[in-house]
């Protein structure tokens, strides 16, 4: 009975070939397990000023990760989120719903980490961020799942932070100011000055015309308008009398 073996080059290639699916399988498998990650240092219920750090994993080895927008859980509103540090050149804004953080694209294949200031935890067990990922050639991940996938899959989650029972003695403090999802500055009213303003700068000069007036008085009280007004008269009188004394020396003469 005779038995045959492989020729020894034969195994090898078959070794450089099962290498080689493996490392492929690895490499499509990576973006699938990519997601976006959310850390904080003692993070408790109703803990204040809380540094929540996040990390989003890059599914694209093409383009860039210029942006992130987060969706923030109940009892955390877009005025409780101060920024950390993150990329060169992104800043954070407000949105009716959360915050973006956003700038220039980082390279491609690398993940973007940021941090942000949170003024205080809700009361809950655990808060889930919901992040749309958004890279420079305009593709968008969402990582907003909530929940496993039925098929027992990667899905797409959405970051979450549990969070330690609330210290003791520890209690809400006081809404934020609200902020607008905006970062124009607000334009000065037309009437925000009182009505009065004006009318006191106009009023100015007219006191100053009246105090002339008084200055222009005689010394003994006795307005210019009398002095004018006699004038008058006699002027009139001299003239009436010229008149008549013209037509009496007529009458004589004939």
């Amino acid at each position: 009975m005779f038995r045959t073996t492989a020729p020894a080059s034969a195994v090898r290639r078959l070794s450089v070939l099962t290498a080689a699916v493996l490392a492929a399988s690895v490499a499509f498998a990576a973006p699938a397990s990519a997601h976006v990650e959310v850390e904080a240092e003692g993070a408790a219920a109703l803990a204040e000023n809380v540094t929540l750090a996040f990390t989003a994993e890059t599914e694209s080895d093409k383009a860039g990760i210029s942006g992130l927008e987060v969706i923030l859980p109940d009892g955390i509103a877009p005025a409780d989120i101060t920024y950390g540090k993150g990329p060169k050149g992104w800043r954070l804004a407000a949105t009716a719903r959360g915050y973006t953080v956003s700038g220039p694209a980082i390279a491609a294949g690398e993940d973007a980490a940021y941090t942000v200031t949170v003024r205080q935890l809700p009361d809950a067990e655990s808060l889930a961020f919901k992040t749309l990922q958004t890279y420079s050639d305009g593709r968008v991940d969402r990582w907003i799942e909530l929940e496993e996938p039925a098929d027992g899959g990667h899905g797409s989650p959405a970051p979450t932070l549990a969070l330690k029972p609330a210290a003791p003695g520890a209690t809400p403090v006081g809404p934020s100011p609200a902020v607008e999802p905006t970062t124009a500055a607000p334009s000065t009213p037309a009437t925000s000055e009182p009505a009065t303003t004006g009318s006191s700068a106009d009023a100015s000069p007219a006191s100053s015309d009246a105090a002339t007036d008084t200055a222009a008085s005689t010394d003994d009280g006795t307005s210019p308008v009398l002095f004018i007004g006699l004038g008058v008269v006699v002027v009139v009188a001299l003239v009436g009398g010229v008149w008549w004394f013209r037509r009496r020396s007529g009458a004589d003469s004939v």
